[in-house]
Order: C-alpha cells, then sequence, then structure tokens
C-alpha cells in the first residue's frame, strides 16, 4: 500500500535542514582511534575518549522525524489489520483441535519409533 504523505510547508523543510546541520565547536580537536587530542597532538594530552557509537546528542528534529515515522509505522499497521479476515471463534475452536491431535499422533509415532530403535540397539550391544 503506497504511503500518504503530507506536503510540508517551506519553513517546515528549512527548519528540518537547520536542525539536522550539526554545529561546529570552537575548540579544534584532532582526533585519532576515538580519542581527542586538545591542542598540540604531539603533548599527547588525552581529554577524553568517545564512544564510536555515540558520537553526539540527536538534533530535536532528528528526534521528532524518528517519532513521526514511528507513528506513521502503526497507523499504516492499524489499517492493515482492518483488511484482514479474521477466523470466527468456531474456526479457530476447530483447528486448535486439528493441531493438539496432529500432535499427540506425531509424538505417539515417534515415541513407538525411538522405543523400538532403543530395543534394537540394546539387543544387539549384548
Amino acid at each position: 500500500m503506497a504511503r500518504l504523505q503530507r506536503k510540508k510547508s517551506l519553513d517546515k523543510k528549512k527548519r528540518a535542514a537547520d536542525s539536522v546541520i550539526p554545529k561546529k565547536s570552537k575548540v579544534t580537536e584532532n582526533r585519532t582511534d576515538n580519542v581527542v587530542f586538545s591542542g598540540n597532538v604531539s603533548k599527547g594530552r588525552i581529554l577524553s575518549k568517545r564512544n564510536s557509537s555515540v558520537e553526539s546528542k540527536a538534533a530535536p528534529g532528528k528526534i521528532k522525524s524518528l517519532l513521526n515515522k514511528g507513528m506513521q509505522f502503526f497507523r499504516e499497521v492499524k489499517i492493515e489489520l482492518k483488511k484482514v479476515t479474521w477466523p470466527s471463534r468456531k474456526q479457530t475452536m476447530q483447528f486448535t483441535l486439528v493441531v493438539i491431535i496432529l500432535v499427540m499422533i506425531i509424538s505417539f509415532f515417534l515415541g513407538v519409533i525411538d522405543y523400538g530403535l532403543s530395543n534394537l540397539i540394546r539387543v544387539l550391544l549384548q
């Protein structure tokens, strides 16, 4: 099913684009192997170690975008679930009974085979 997308106004697009662009920090940093050095690298002063999976905090526009995507997903799920043909209570009970009976038959068959093979191996080893 095709997604229904709303057109964003030009102001909202500009705000979303501005919030995604990362801001430059005032301090110049040299990065090597996820370690941040300040100033002259030859001094070897380590200010902090950075986790590569968490580089920076998420921008507010990015969080809002993720929430909107999540809400859109749940709306689509709701629409699709309305299209499902659900079985009646009687059909569900019948199908459940068929499954239980088949499981009992298969387990009995496997039990008999297991018992027979274990006795056969016991006789061959003695």
